[in-house]
């Protein structure tokens, strides 16, 4: 049977109090002129229930929280959600039947789930996934959610006067059609799960043929028609690399004795000759430090000679000075009393003794030093000489015996060389050519193995094809009889309410959506409101079709928003809008509400209806001054 949706209360917490609005009729105007907040509520209404609505700036800045109350068949809820951002994905639910206040419940990931709590209480699994038509894709297809229900729910201002369901959406042409077969019992959960592994399987069919393809492609290239192909060519490329191994050994054996003795004694003397080529490197880079050490203190000398030469002109100089005057204070010296044999400046005793003996023989010592550091450096630069000499004769050695050793061995010992050379290649190649076919072999065994898995992977995928198409099968009386119960409804719908010029109305038989006579809705004029009266003479049909049918768990429930917007002065197409929501809610008391907002409405209908009016002294968020007409700001998305 068709679900009992309905929605009680809506209270909504603002900065500046509570504002709540009561919903016990079937059907509900929220009536006032454009800006007032009517959209506001009902993007509101989408949000409490886990949407990402349309939030006015009001909401943005205003509100906290969002509680709605509404009962789904025998459940009952209380859902509240808050607006601020860090808290937006929580909402707090509470069950109104036993009174129990449940774990929040999450909008997005994690668990529980409010998606699931909403889609399990109209009795729909919440795990089924909309897959594209069996055979056209390898996707299991996207999950359908209550937003995906709720889109049968709610027709929102911005689509009222363009399209339908979001059908212009092709991405979601899959899941729109999914969730018309899952609300009319046109498709059960097994058939949804058949069909999503059915794309997946094919995927899995595609993959393990086209690595099939890769392997026989592999393998056709390696020149090989069958297993037994590449086994030969496996067993000659281990013949050619033994047969190359042992021509190797044979090749080996033969230059070793090559190195003769006398081959042998030359590479003696050619090491003694390069050691001693060494050894006189070093000699000559010693000799060199010990020059340079000799002739640093020859210098030291030297200056020691020449400092103690300077001293002694300088005595010799000052002694024949007779001073009469200070040279510092410059007073006279002459009528001063100076004991004998002291010093008229100082007064201090006069050392008449001579240091010449003294200075003799430190002349002596330093020049004997300098002498014997002449002999010492002539000796230096002679051993020089010869370390030097020694290495010109040592290089012309090595050269000699580098030239001997290469003109012996040239013609000897080259030519094995390279036919040496020519075999490790050979042993390479063979060695190159036996990995090739090793592989080539492996391949060949996973031939097979593929084949197997492709075979069994296609044969799963036919039979849950044929299953497929047998449940398809069974239902397409169901959904030809369905179709045909929307179509006359809805023609009926659209012949009374005289949309201007459709003479046939009907519902195309595969993708569910409106046709104006015989062509899609699209395609059909869209002046003077004919698709706002097209949705809801649609909408209208659907549920009057579902509640006939009892056995389907379509949400008896619309929100309606602005169906007058795109109307302007048609009065007539008004009145049998309304006409066509009233006549529907008394022929189901009870079992169908209708809320909708509006700015006009007609006079005859007021009172079939119940009606909350706001104004811009009484807006929707009426605990909020309503800042006025010209100040009214566009809602954004969640």
């Amino acid at each position: 049977m068709t679900t009992k949706f309905r929605l009680e209360k809506v209270a909504i917490h603002s900065t500046e109090g509570l504002v709540e609005y009561q919903f016990p009729s079937d059907i509900t105007v929220l009536a006032g002129p454009t800006g007032v907040g009517k959209t506001t509520l009902l993007e509101l209404i989408k949000w409490g229930l886990g949407g990402d609505g349309q939030l006015a700036p009001v909401v943005t800045d205003k509100v906290q929280d969002l509680s709605l109350q509404i009962s789904i068949g025998d459940e009952r809820f209380r859902l509240s959600r808050s607006v601020d951002p860090q808290k937006r994905h929580n909402v707090r639910v509470t069950d109104l039947v036993t009174g129990d206040r449940l774990p929040d419940h999450q909008v997005k990931a994690g668990e529980p789930s409010l998606n699931t709590l909403l889609m399990t209480s109209l009795g729909l699994p919440s795990d089924m996934r909309a897959a594209a038509q069996t055979g056209r894709s390898t996707k299991a297809g996207a999950r359908i959610s209550f937003a995906d229900i709720f889109t049968y729910m709610y027709i929102p201002q911005s689509e009222i006067n363009r399209d339908i369901a979001r059908s212009q959406d092709s991405y979601l042409e899959p899941k729109r059609k999914a969730v018309f077969e899952l609300l009319f019992a046109l498709a059960d959960p097994d058939l949804f799960e058949s069909r999503s592994r059915a794309n997946t399987l094919k995927g899995s069919v595609d993959e393990a043929e086209d690595h099939h393809r890769k392997i026989l492609q592999f393998l056709r290239d390696s020149n090989t028609q069958s297993r037994e192909e590449a086994q030969q060519e496996l067993d000659k490329a281990l013949t050619a690399q033994r047969e190359a191994e042992d021509q190797r050994a044979q090749l080996r054996d033969d230059i070793d004795p090559v190195t003769d003795r006398e081959t042998q004694a030359l590479r003696d003397l050619l090491n003694e000759a390069e050691r001693s080529l060494a050894d006189a490197r070093s000699a000559e880079v010693d000799l060199g430090r010990q020059k340079d050490e000799l002739s640093s203190e020859r210098r030291r000398v030297n200056s020691d000679l020449a400092r103690l030469n300077r001293m002694r002109d300088a005595g010799e100089r000052l002694a024949q000075i007779e001073f009469t005057t200070c040279p510092r204070c410059m007073q006279a010296l002459k009528n001063r009393e100076v004991p004998d044999g002291h010093c008229r400046l100082c007064l201090l005793p006069d050392e008449a003794a001579s240091t010449d003996e003294l200075d003799h023989y430190e002349t002596v010592q330093l020049k004997d030093q300098l002498e014997e550091m002449g002999k010492q450096l002539a000796f230096v630069e002679q051993q020089t000489q010869n370390a030097r000499q020694l290495i010109v004769d040592r290089q012309e050695l090595v050269r000699h015996l580098e030239a001997a050793i290469d003109a012996r061995t040239a013609n000897r010992v080259s030519p094995r060389l390279q036919a040496y050379t020519d075999i490790s290649e050979k042993i390479a190649a063979a060695r190159t050519a036996q990995q090739h076919f090793e592989n080539v072999l492996q391949q060949w065994d996973r031939v097979s193995d593929l084949a197997r898995t492709e075979e069994e992977l296609r044969k799963d995928y036919d039979r849950l094809v044929r299953v497929i198409e047998q449940k398809e099968a069974d239902l397409k009386a169901r959904r030809a009889y369905i179709v045909r119960e929307i179509s006359k409804e809805f023609n009926r719908v659209v012949s009374d309410l005289q949309i201007p010029g459709v003479e046939e109305a009907s519902i195309h038989e595969t993708n569910y959506l409106p046709l104006l006579n015989g062509k899609p809705f699209r395609q059909f004029s869209r002046g003077g409101g004919i698709v706002t009266a097209t949705q809801v003479a649609y909408w209208t049909a659907l549920i009057a079709v579902a509640l006939r049918e009892r056995d389907v768990p379509y949400p008896t429930f619309l929100l309606i928003d602005s169906p007058r917007l795109a109307l302007n002065e048609e009065q007539d197409l008004t009145s049998g809008l309304y006409r066509r929501l009233v006549t529907l809610a008394e022929a189901n008391e009870g079992r169908v509400q209708m809320i909708i907002a509006d700015h006009a409405l007609p006079a005859a209908y007021r009172k079939d209806y119940a009606e909350i009016d706001f104004s811009y002294k009484k807006p929707t968020i009426s605990s909020i001054k309503h800042p006025g007409k010209g100040s009214v700001k566009p809602l954004v998305s969640a």
